[in-house]
Protein backbone atom coordinates (compact mmCIF):
# COMPACT_ATOMS: atom_id res chain seq x y z
CA UNK A 1 0.00 0.00 0.00
CA UNK A 2 1.46 3.29 -0.74
CA UNK A 3 1.56 5.97 1.93
CA UNK A 4 -0.28 8.76 2.17
CA UNK A 5 2.11 11.14 2.98
CA UNK A 6 4.39 11.66 0.32
CA UNK A 7 7.39 14.34 -0.09
CA UNK A 8 8.88 15.73 -3.54
CA UNK A 9 11.90 17.98 -3.44
CA UNK A 10 11.34 20.82 -5.82
CA UNK A 11 15.11 22.51 -5.74
CA UNK A 12 18.02 22.10 -3.75
CA UNK A 13 19.92 25.27 -2.69
CA UNK A 14 23.63 25.86 -4.17
CA UNK A 15 26.21 26.42 -1.31
CA UNK A 16 24.08 24.54 1.61
CA UNK A 17 21.64 21.33 2.38
CA UNK A 18 18.92 23.79 2.21
CA UNK A 19 15.91 22.26 -0.32
CA UNK A 20 12.23 23.75 -1.35
CA UNK A 21 10.00 20.89 -1.31
CA UNK A 22 6.20 19.78 -1.23
CA UNK A 23 4.10 17.42 0.86
CA UNK A 24 1.61 15.53 -0.21
CA UNK A 25 -0.81 14.80 2.12
CA UNK A 26 -5.07 14.16 2.57
CA UNK A 27 -5.93 17.18 3.79
CA UNK A 28 -3.92 19.26 1.09
CA UNK A 29 -0.32 19.98 0.24
CA UNK A 30 2.49 21.93 2.45
CA UNK A 31 5.01 23.87 0.31
CA UNK A 32 8.74 23.71 2.33
CA UNK A 33 10.09 24.92 4.16
CA UNK A 34 6.92 25.55 6.23
CA UNK A 35 6.34 27.03 9.64
CA UNK A 36 3.73 24.60 11.89
CA UNK A 37 1.76 26.65 14.00
CA UNK A 38 0.84 24.32 16.91
CA UNK A 39 -2.84 24.17 18.21
CA UNK A 40 -1.93 22.22 21.26
CA UNK A 41 -5.65 21.45 22.24
CA UNK A 42 -6.86 21.59 18.82
CA UNK A 43 -6.75 25.20 18.93
CA UNK A 44 -4.18 28.31 18.39
CA UNK A 45 -5.04 29.93 21.33
CA UNK A 46 -7.49 33.01 20.70
CA UNK A 47 -7.66 32.29 17.25
CA UNK A 48 -10.52 30.35 15.05
CA UNK A 49 -9.68 27.98 12.47
CA UNK A 50 -10.58 30.66 9.60
CA UNK A 51 -8.19 33.10 10.96
CA UNK A 52 -5.65 30.50 10.56
CA UNK A 53 -6.13 30.38 6.92
CA UNK A 54 -7.44 33.56 5.81
CA UNK A 55 -5.17 35.80 8.55
CA UNK A 56 -2.20 33.94 9.62
CA UNK A 57 -2.04 32.03 6.26
CA UNK A 58 -0.90 28.84 7.87
CA UNK A 59 -0.17 25.53 5.90
CA UNK A 60 -0.40 22.71 8.34
CA UNK A 61 -0.70 22.46 12.28
CA UNK A 62 0.38 20.76 14.76
CA UNK A 63 -1.59 19.09 18.03
CA UNK A 64 -0.57 17.64 21.36
CA UNK A 65 -1.48 14.71 21.96
CA UNK A 66 -1.03 14.37 26.12
CA UNK A 67 -3.32 17.23 26.14
CA UNK A 68 -6.08 16.03 23.35
CA UNK A 69 -6.07 12.42 25.44
CA UNK A 70 -6.79 13.69 28.73
CA UNK A 71 -9.20 16.50 27.51
CA UNK A 72 -11.45 16.21 25.85
CA UNK A 73 -10.55 12.20 25.40
CA UNK A 74 -9.25 11.00 22.01
CA UNK A 75 -12.55 8.64 21.72
CA UNK A 76 -15.02 11.96 22.21
CA UNK A 77 -12.65 13.07 19.15
CA UNK A 78 -13.16 9.86 17.46
CA UNK A 79 -16.69 9.66 17.62
CA UNK A 80 -16.96 13.63 16.02
CA UNK A 81 -14.97 12.05 13.55
CA UNK A 82 -11.49 12.89 13.81
CA UNK A 83 -9.94 16.55 14.77
CA UNK A 84 -10.53 18.07 11.27
CA UNK A 85 -14.24 17.75 11.68
CA UNK A 86 -14.04 18.39 15.62
CA UNK A 87 -12.35 21.51 15.33
CA UNK A 88 -13.17 22.67 12.02
CA UNK A 89 -9.63 22.41 10.77
CA UNK A 90 -9.15 22.54 6.72
CA UNK A 91 -5.88 21.96 6.59
CA UNK A 92 -2.99 18.99 7.24
CA UNK A 93 -2.44 18.55 10.85
CA UNK A 94 0.46 16.78 12.72
CA UNK A 95 0.03 15.16 16.51
CA UNK A 96 3.34 14.34 18.29
CA UNK A 97 3.51 11.56 20.38
CA UNK A 98 3.50 12.87 23.99
CA UNK A 99 7.16 11.83 24.54
CA UNK A 100 7.56 15.24 24.54
CA UNK A 101 5.17 15.40 27.90
CA UNK A 102 7.78 12.27 29.28
CA UNK A 103 10.27 15.20 29.17
CA UNK A 104 8.54 18.19 30.80
CA UNK A 105 6.51 15.91 33.24
CA UNK A 106 10.06 13.54 34.56
CA UNK A 107 13.23 15.37 34.11
CA UNK A 108 12.36 18.85 33.47
CA UNK A 109 9.71 19.20 35.55
CA UNK A 110 9.18 22.32 37.40
CA UNK A 111 13.38 23.49 36.25
CA UNK A 112 12.91 26.18 33.22
CA UNK A 113 14.12 23.45 30.87
CA UNK A 114 13.12 23.93 27.71
CA UNK A 115 14.46 22.98 23.98
CA UNK A 116 17.06 24.64 24.70
CA UNK A 117 19.83 23.72 27.55
CA UNK A 118 19.87 25.67 30.94
CA UNK A 119 20.59 29.22 30.51
CA UNK A 120 19.04 29.61 27.32
CA UNK A 121 15.97 29.95 27.94
CA UNK A 122 13.94 33.36 27.00
CA UNK A 123 13.90 35.24 30.61
CA UNK A 124 9.91 35.26 29.58
CA UNK A 125 9.64 32.16 29.19
CA UNK A 126 7.13 30.16 31.24
CA UNK A 127 8.77 27.02 33.55
CA UNK A 128 7.40 24.51 31.17
CA UNK A 129 6.51 24.24 27.38
CA UNK A 130 2.68 23.33 26.04
CA UNK A 131 1.82 24.79 29.77
CA UNK A 132 2.67 21.99 31.83
CA UNK A 133 3.57 24.69 35.00
CA UNK A 134 0.94 23.41 37.22
CA UNK A 135 2.80 21.98 40.37
CA UNK A 136 1.26 19.98 43.18
CA UNK A 137 3.63 19.32 46.77
CA UNK A 138 0.73 16.72 47.55
CA UNK A 139 1.07 14.84 44.21
CA UNK A 140 5.06 15.44 43.97
CA UNK A 141 5.20 13.81 47.37
CA UNK A 142 2.39 11.02 47.37
CA UNK A 143 4.14 9.97 43.38
CA UNK A 144 7.72 10.71 43.99
CA UNK A 145 7.76 12.08 40.05
CA UNK A 146 5.09 13.01 38.26
CA UNK A 147 6.01 10.39 35.49
CA UNK A 148 8.06 7.03 35.72
CA UNK A 149 10.12 5.76 32.31
CA UNK A 150 10.57 2.04 32.09
CA UNK A 151 11.05 -0.39 29.00
CA UNK A 152 7.28 -0.32 27.94
CA UNK A 153 6.34 3.06 28.73
CA UNK A 154 5.51 6.15 30.89
CA UNK A 155 2.98 5.89 33.75
CA UNK A 156 2.37 9.81 34.48
CA UNK A 157 -0.24 11.65 36.65
CA UNK A 158 -2.25 13.87 35.08
CA UNK A 159 -1.83 18.04 35.66
CA UNK A 160 -5.39 18.47 35.65
CA UNK A 161 -6.82 16.09 38.42
CA UNK A 162 -3.82 13.98 39.38
CA UNK A 163 -4.72 11.03 38.40
CA UNK A 164 -2.76 8.39 36.94
CA UNK A 165 -2.33 7.20 32.81
CA UNK A 166 0.08 5.05 31.07
CA UNK A 167 1.13 5.68 27.63
CA UNK A 168 3.63 3.32 25.72
CA UNK A 169 4.34 3.07 22.25
CA UNK A 170 1.04 1.17 21.36
CA UNK A 171 -1.09 3.40 23.05
CA UNK A 172 0.47 6.34 21.70
CA UNK A 173 -0.11 5.05 18.05
CA UNK A 174 -4.00 4.41 19.08
CA UNK A 175 -4.95 7.54 20.44
CA UNK A 176 -3.39 9.17 17.22
CA UNK A 177 -5.32 6.85 15.47
CA UNK A 178 -8.49 7.80 16.99
CA UNK A 179 -7.44 11.47 16.98
CA UNK A 180 -6.97 11.46 13.12
CA UNK A 181 -4.19 14.02 11.93
CA UNK A 182 -2.51 13.52 8.99
CA UNK A 183 0.81 12.91 10.45
CA UNK A 184 1.41 10.99 13.61
CA UNK A 185 4.80 10.81 15.50
CA UNK A 186 6.13 7.75 17.19
CA UNK A 187 6.55 7.44 20.56
CA UNK A 188 10.20 8.69 21.99
CA UNK A 189 11.84 9.97 24.75
CA UNK A 190 12.99 13.72 24.90
CA UNK A 191 15.47 14.10 27.20
CA UNK A 192 16.66 16.48 29.27
CA UNK A 193 19.98 18.73 27.96
CA UNK A 194 21.65 17.86 30.89
CA UNK A 195 21.40 14.32 31.28
CA UNK A 196 25.12 12.73 30.89
CA UNK A 197 26.24 10.56 27.84
CA UNK A 198 25.18 7.19 29.47
CA UNK A 199 21.74 8.42 30.06
CA UNK A 200 21.32 9.97 26.61
CA UNK A 201 22.67 6.72 24.91
CA UNK A 202 20.06 4.63 27.52
CA UNK A 203 17.10 6.84 26.36
CA UNK A 204 18.23 7.05 22.52
CA UNK A 205 17.96 3.20 22.62
CA UNK A 206 14.66 3.01 24.28
CA UNK A 207 13.43 5.32 21.33
CA UNK A 208 14.65 3.06 18.93
CA UNK A 209 12.56 0.24 20.21
CA UNK A 210 9.67 1.87 20.59
CA UNK A 211 9.91 3.19 17.02
CA UNK A 212 9.83 -0.35 15.60
CA UNK A 213 6.71 -0.94 18.06
CA UNK A 214 5.29 2.11 17.12
CA UNK A 215 5.60 1.18 12.96
CA UNK A 216 4.14 -2.44 14.18
CA UNK A 217 1.37 -0.77 15.73
CA UNK A 218 0.13 1.66 12.65
CA UNK A 219 0.51 -1.16 10.08
CA UNK A 220 -1.71 -3.26 12.47
CA UNK A 221 -4.53 -0.87 11.61
CA UNK A 222 -5.22 -1.02 8.04
CA UNK A 223 -7.81 1.74 8.00
CA UNK A 224 -4.78 4.39 9.81
CA UNK A 225 -2.60 3.44 7.31
CA UNK A 226 -4.74 4.67 4.00
CA UNK A 227 -5.28 7.93 6.21
CA UNK A 228 -2.05 8.64 8.20
CA UNK A 229 1.75 8.95 7.52
CA UNK A 230 4.21 7.93 10.72
CA UNK A 231 6.91 9.81 11.40
CA UNK A 232 9.90 8.66 13.53
CA UNK A 233 12.29 10.89 16.07
CA UNK A 234 15.76 11.08 15.91
CA UNK A 235 17.33 11.67 19.81
CA UNK A 236 20.74 11.59 21.10
CA UNK A 237 20.77 14.94 22.70
CA UNK A 238 23.97 17.31 22.33
CA UNK A 239 26.49 14.25 21.68
CA UNK A 240 27.29 14.32 17.76
CA UNK A 241 28.20 10.51 17.67
CA UNK A 242 24.80 9.06 19.39
CA UNK A 243 22.72 11.72 16.75
CA UNK A 244 24.54 10.41 13.90
CA UNK A 245 23.43 6.66 15.35
CA UNK A 246 19.76 7.58 15.84
CA UNK A 247 19.90 9.26 12.21
CA UNK A 248 21.27 5.79 10.80
CA UNK A 249 19.33 3.64 12.75
CA UNK A 250 15.65 5.29 12.05
CA UNK A 251 16.46 5.86 8.43
CA UNK A 252 16.49 2.17 7.95
CA UNK A 253 12.93 1.63 9.44
CA UNK A 254 9.83 2.18 7.11
CA UNK A 255 9.18 5.63 8.22
CA UNK A 256 7.40 8.57 6.04
CA UNK A 257 9.37 11.50 7.45
CA UNK A 258 11.62 12.09 10.73
CA UNK A 259 11.35 14.33 13.71
CA UNK A 260 14.74 15.88 15.28
CA UNK A 261 13.97 16.14 18.30
CA UNK A 262 15.26 15.64 22.51
CA UNK A 263 17.57 19.16 23.26
CA UNK A 264 20.20 21.34 22.35
CA UNK A 265 22.61 23.84 23.35
CA UNK A 266 22.43 27.11 21.12
CA UNK A 267 25.69 26.41 20.21
CA UNK A 268 25.17 23.02 19.50
CA UNK A 269 22.46 22.40 17.50
CA UNK A 270 23.84 23.37 13.95
CA UNK A 271 26.57 20.73 14.41
CA UNK A 272 23.41 18.08 15.38
CA UNK A 273 20.85 19.06 12.78
CA UNK A 274 24.48 18.72 10.26
CA UNK A 275 25.17 15.28 11.28
CA UNK A 276 21.58 14.11 11.74
CA UNK A 277 20.39 15.62 8.39
CA UNK A 278 23.63 13.77 6.34
CA UNK A 279 22.35 10.62 7.68
CA UNK A 280 18.77 10.97 6.76
CA UNK A 281 17.16 10.00 3.65
CA UNK A 282 16.99 12.60 0.77
CA UNK A 283 13.61 11.47 -0.25
CA UNK A 284 11.66 11.79 3.03
CA UNK A 285 11.06 15.32 4.94
CA UNK A 286 12.46 16.59 8.48
CA UNK A 287 10.82 18.48 10.80
CA UNK A 288 12.14 19.90 13.41
CA UNK A 289 10.94 19.72 16.63
CA UNK A 290 9.85 22.67 19.32
CA UNK A 291 12.60 25.30 17.37
CA UNK A 292 11.14 27.95 15.63
CA UNK A 293 12.60 31.55 16.79
CA UNK A 294 13.88 33.50 13.34
CA UNK A 295 17.45 32.81 13.57
CA UNK A 296 16.76 29.52 14.36
CA UNK A 297 14.45 28.54 11.45
CA UNK A 298 17.12 30.21 9.04
CA UNK A 299 19.87 27.74 10.63
CA UNK A 300 17.57 24.99 10.38
CA UNK A 301 16.57 25.60 6.63
CA UNK A 302 20.09 25.98 5.88
CA UNK A 303 21.06 22.68 7.38
CA UNK A 304 18.15 20.92 5.36
CA UNK A 305 15.37 21.16 8.01
CA UNK A 306 11.94 21.07 5.97
CA UNK A 307 9.56 22.14 8.67
CA UNK A 308 9.20 23.71 12.06
CA UNK A 309 7.06 24.14 15.06
CA UNK A 310 7.35 26.21 18.11
CA UNK A 311 4.72 27.67 20.47
CA UNK A 312 6.90 30.94 21.18
CA UNK A 313 5.07 33.24 18.32
CA UNK A 314 2.00 33.09 20.23
CA UNK A 315 3.24 32.47 24.39
CA UNK A 316 5.15 36.16 24.12
CA UNK A 317 1.87 37.61 22.03
CA UNK A 318 -0.31 36.69 25.18
CA UNK A 319 2.15 38.36 27.32
CA UNK A 320 2.92 41.62 25.04
CA UNK A 321 6.06 40.95 22.70
CA UNK A 322 5.46 41.24 19.33
CA UNK A 323 8.07 40.55 16.24
CA UNK A 324 8.86 43.52 14.36
CA UNK A 325 10.92 43.45 11.04
CA UNK A 326 14.27 46.25 11.54
CA UNK A 327 17.51 46.59 9.55
CA UNK A 328 18.93 43.92 11.77
CA UNK A 329 15.95 41.65 11.57
CA UNK A 330 13.12 40.28 13.05
CA UNK A 331 13.53 41.81 16.79
CA UNK A 332 10.92 41.43 19.70
CA UNK A 333 9.35 44.37 20.84
CA UNK A 334 7.49 44.49 24.32
CA UNK A 335 4.22 46.83 23.39
CA UNK A 336 3.64 46.80 27.55
CA UNK A 337 6.57 49.64 27.58
CA UNK A 338 5.31 52.94 28.62
CA UNK A 339 7.21 54.49 25.53
CA UNK A 340 4.47 52.66 22.82
CA UNK A 341 1.73 54.17 24.63
CA UNK A 342 1.41 57.03 22.35
CA UNK A 343 3.12 55.50 19.54
CA UNK A 344 0.38 56.09 16.73
CA UNK A 345 3.10 54.46 14.20
CA UNK A 346 1.67 50.79 12.70
CA UNK A 347 2.24 47.82 14.77
CA UNK A 348 5.13 46.79 12.37
CA UNK A 349 6.19 48.82 9.72
CA UNK A 350 7.84 45.70 7.99
CA UNK A 351 4.50 43.65 8.21
CA UNK A 352 1.36 43.84 5.81
CA UNK A 353 -0.71 41.50 7.40
CA UNK A 354 -3.91 42.09 9.14
CA UNK A 355 -3.76 43.54 11.93
CA UNK A 356 -0.31 46.00 10.69
CA UNK A 357 -2.82 47.17 7.91
CA UNK A 358 -5.21 48.73 10.83
CA UNK A 359 -3.90 49.27 14.14
CA UNK A 360 -1.21 51.05 15.79
CA UNK A 361 1.35 50.56 18.59
CA UNK A 362 -0.64 52.28 21.11
CA UNK A 363 -4.20 50.80 20.46
CA UNK A 364 -2.28 47.45 21.12
CA UNK A 365 -0.32 48.51 23.91
CA UNK A 366 -3.57 49.87 25.62
CA UNK A 367 -5.27 46.33 24.60
CA UNK A 368 -2.76 44.40 26.25
CA UNK A 369 -1.77 46.72 29.40
CA UNK A 370 -5.40 46.75 30.38
CA UNK A 371 -5.57 43.02 29.88
CA UNK A 372 -8.06 42.77 27.04
CA UNK A 373 -7.83 39.62 25.22
CA UNK A 374 -8.27 41.51 21.83
CA UNK A 375 -4.45 42.31 22.49
CA UNK A 376 -3.08 38.82 22.78
CA UNK A 377 -5.60 37.90 19.67
CA UNK A 378 -4.34 40.55 17.69
CA UNK A 379 -0.62 40.30 18.70
CA UNK A 380 -1.10 36.32 18.07
CA UNK A 381 -2.05 37.31 14.18
CA UNK A 382 0.60 39.63 13.70
CA UNK A 383 3.60 37.26 15.28
CA UNK A 384 2.14 33.58 13.68
CA UNK A 385 2.05 35.45 10.16
CA UNK A 386 5.68 37.17 10.78
CA UNK A 387 6.92 33.51 11.00
CA UNK A 388 4.83 31.89 8.64
CA UNK A 389 5.47 34.14 5.72
CA UNK A 390 9.74 34.47 6.94
CA UNK A 391 9.47 31.02 6.61
CA UNK A 392 7.96 31.13 3.20
CA UNK A 393 10.28 33.60 1.90
CA UNK A 394 13.01 31.15 2.66
CA UNK A 395 11.64 28.85 0.28
CA UNK A 396 10.87 32.09 -2.24
CA UNK A 397 15.10 32.38 -1.67
CA UNK A 398 16.01 28.94 -2.61
CA UNK A 399 13.42 28.99 -5.79
CA UNK A 400 14.92 31.94 -6.98
CA UNK A 401 18.59 30.96 -6.17
CA UNK A 402 19.41 33.93 -3.86
CA UNK A 403 21.93 32.80 -1.26
CA UNK A 404 20.13 32.28 2.38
Amino acid sequence: MSSPISFEVVKRASGSMARAGIIHTPHGDIETPAFVTVGTKGTVKSLKSEDLKDLVEAQVAIANTYHLYLQPGHETIKEAGGIHKFANLDLPLMTDSGGFQVFSLGAAFGKGVTKFAAGEVEEDAKPIVHGLNVYSKTLAESHGKLCVIDEEGVTFTSHHDGSMHRFTAERSIEIQHAIGADIIVAFDECTSPSADYDYQREAMDRTHRWAKRSIMAHKQNYEALKKQGLYGVVQGGRFLDLRKESAQTLAEMDFDGFGIGGSFSKKDLGDALKVVNENLPEEKPRHLLGIGEPVDIMEGVQLGCDTFDCVAPTRIARTGTIYEHKREGIVKTNLRNAEYQRDFSRVDEGCDCFVCERYTKAYLSHLLRSGEILGGHLASIHNLYTIVNFTKKLRESILTGHIL
